[in-house]
């Protein structure tokens, strides 16, 4: 059957009878074109608006250049709109129960509104995914031990502003580095991030200094490089990819601006559903932050797992490092970084 937008309110109203839930709840308001957000939605962004096309696609908007799902299935367009009615309804609850810590429980109290709804839907939100996804194994490790540690001290672009991993068969860390444009000098003389002060005889300070490094290594299956300006362009993907690279996550901090970026390739492809370079700001607690069902569902799904195994991480960079950490397995040396011993070097000087 299309969906049209008498199908729609109509359907809406049967699941917000059969639950209490829903009782003063209303349906997304219905447009046919994202040009109409700010008009049926008053503010620029944010809220969910429902976009319904002539074959009776249902789109969700929460922009109107920032589509969040697309379906021609009513069970599945119902869902979209009751999660974003519920994720409302959970905010005021725990807001309203002093103690409770409104951030430790929005999440999970999203999950128990879902299934007074309907149990499977509180099973669909429980897992990240979109439909008949089983939710991942609870995490019972330390979240913050393998890379969501760093994520604190990043915002204020500490130790370096851009984290980069690699991976590939037989990748190399120091031919990484060195393809960045790495002195060959230092990296074969094994130097250590606490080794760069003593640099240039003392001339320029630290700060100085560390601006024309880089620290690099291998944890977790991947090559990690970390600094904050490169000498030049940088590397293409072609010239990685002659090193085994397959695939590259960066992630940039901007803290002047409050800009903050994830950019995944995979065989010289960005993954991204046709966004681009994604803003970690995008992220909010509760809601999914990419294309429900597209290329980074998966990372929808890692991070609804972090949600609910770690309602105590108060900081949604932590959460979301954590989900990065989980989605793909990557880590950084916290002993090695924090004493300095990590492996590092100075930039070939441009006019060297």
């Amino acid at each position: 059957m299309q969906i049209s937008a008498y199908t729609l309110k109509r359907a809406w109203d049967r699941v917000a009878a059969g639950s209490d839930v829903l009782d003063e709840a209303m349906l997304p308001p219905i447009g046919t074109s994202p040009d109409q957000y700010e008009r049926y939605m008053g503010e620029p962004h944010g809220r969910l608006f429902l976009v319904l096309d002539e074959d009776g696609t249902v789109r969700g908007h929460i922009g109107p250049y920032r589509e969040v799902f697309a379906t021609q299935d009513l069970d599945q367009a119902l869902y979209f709109a009751a999660e974003d009615a519920v994720r409302a309804i959970a905010e005021h609850i725990v807001a309203r129960s002093p103690g409770r810590g409104a951030v430790a429980n929005v999440v999970s109290g999203q999950a128990e509104l879902l299934d007074r709804i309907n149990p499977d839907w509180g099973s669909r939100f429980r897992s990240g995914g979109v439909d008949g996804t089983e939710p991942s194994t609870a995490c019972v490790r330390d979240p913050l031990e393998r890379l969501a540690w760093i994520a604190g001290s990043w915002r204020e672009q500490d130790p370096y502003t851009h984290l980069a991993f690699f991976r590939g068969e037989n990748i190399s860390a120091e031919q990484i580095a060195l393809l960045h444009g790495a002195d060959p000098a230092q990296i074969a003389a094994g130097t250590r991030l606490a080794d760069l002060g003593s640099m240039d005889g003392g001339t320029f300070d630290y700060w100085d200094i560390v601006w024309e490094t880089c620290c690099f290594g291998q944890a977790g299956g991947w090559a990690f490089l970390m600094y904050h300006e490169l000498p030049g362009i940088g590397p293409g993907q072609d010239a990685l990819g002659q090193l085994g690279v397959t695939e590259t996550v960066h992630l940039s901090a901007t803290s002047a601006k409050a800009i903050y970026t994830f950019d995944y390739l995979r065989d010289g492809c960005r993954i991204d559903d046709g966004w681009g370079v994604l803003e970690l700001i995008w992220y909010d607690r509760g809601r999914a932050p990419y294309f429900r069902g597209g290329q980074l569902d998966f990372l929808n799904q890692a991070i609804r797992r972090a949600e609910l195994d770690h309602p105590r991480l108060t900081s949604e960079f932590e959460l979301y490092f954590h989900a990065l950490e989980d989605a793909f397995g990557l880590q950084l040396p916290r002993q090695d970084i924090q004493e300095g011993t990590v492996r590092a070097a100075q930039w070939v000087r441009r006019d060297s």
